[in-house]
């Protein structure tokens, strides 16, 4: 059983793009593959096999032929179907399957890592009641969330803001922490409390998270997903910044 997918394309119209693409009727192509095709204004054309009850086999665009069989599970690198899923393949997109050291999957287990350590700093600022603290990790946790829902569900990140700040203002504070919190830059040493240690690891692991969506959305042409990697920027720096709040004495 042959099928048509998205990477196919994205393969197939690296140098050219045509008007119309023709597919014979035995042919499956994917829910992404067809968005893909008008998305780049290509009209696709089903051709059929000349049979005495043509008039019966009539195609639809938008329905797969009856008698077809949907396949279980498609590779998201071939397109090939599988009945049952490998135990080294897991799901990307709707039933495509890739591998599961995919630079996208490990990109999400690095998101779902750093999500822990945010709870535990939580925790912790909790059981030290430092509630306040804790509240703006909540944001960071919500931040760190929204992410993750907007690269699985293939959606734009649009937040624009975290704890109030845009992106210039986050730079800006980051980069010049003395002039806006009285504190200079932390140079992070053994002799610091457990929460303040906490909250440099985090910043560090959110700049891993960050090489990793890199790694993930590098393309041969470019970067795909430049919102992601820009919102994770932009949550290095604010993780920062509640360091130097931290170090100011705002949550006491």
């Amino acid at each position: 059983m042959k099928v048509l997918t998205e990477e196919a394309l994205r393969v197939e119209f690296k140098k050219n793009i045509p008007e119309k693409y023709i597919v014979n009727e035995d042919l499956i192509v994917t829910p992404a593959a067809r968005q893909y095709l008008k998305e780049k204004n290509v009209e696709l054309i089903v051709k059929k096999e000349k049979t005495e009850k043509e008039d019966e086999f009539e195609f639809k665009e938008n329905r797969i032929p009856e008698g077809k069989i949907t396949p279980k599970y498609i590779s998201y690198y071939s397109g090939g179907a599988f009945e049952q899923k490998p135990e080294y393949m897991t799901h990307i997109f709707g039933n495509k399957l890739v591998y599961k050291d995919d630079p996208r999957i490990i990109f999400r287990g690095k998101l779902d890592s750093l999500q822990s350590e945010i709870l535990e700093l939580q925790h912790l600022s909790y059981a030290k009641d430092v509630e306040k603290l804790s509240m703006e990790l909540q944001e960071v946790l919500e931040y760190v969330r929204e992410i993750l829902r907007c690269e699985v569900l293939s959606e734009e990140y649009s937040r624009e803001k975290l704890f109030g700040l845009n992106e210039e203002e986050l730079r800006d504070m980051s980069h010049s922490p003395k002039k806006y919190l009285g504190v200079g830059h932390i140079l992070p040493h053994y002799k610091m409390d457990e929460i303040m240690l906490k909250l440099n690891s985090l910043r560090s692991s959110s700049r891993e998270v960050e090489l990793a969506a890199v790694k993930a959305f590098k393309k041969e042409n470019g970067i795909e997903r430049v919102d992601i990697i820009k919102a994770l920027n932009r949550l290095s720096s604010g993780i920062y910044i509640l360091m130097c709040k931290y170090k100011a004495g705002e949550y006491k």
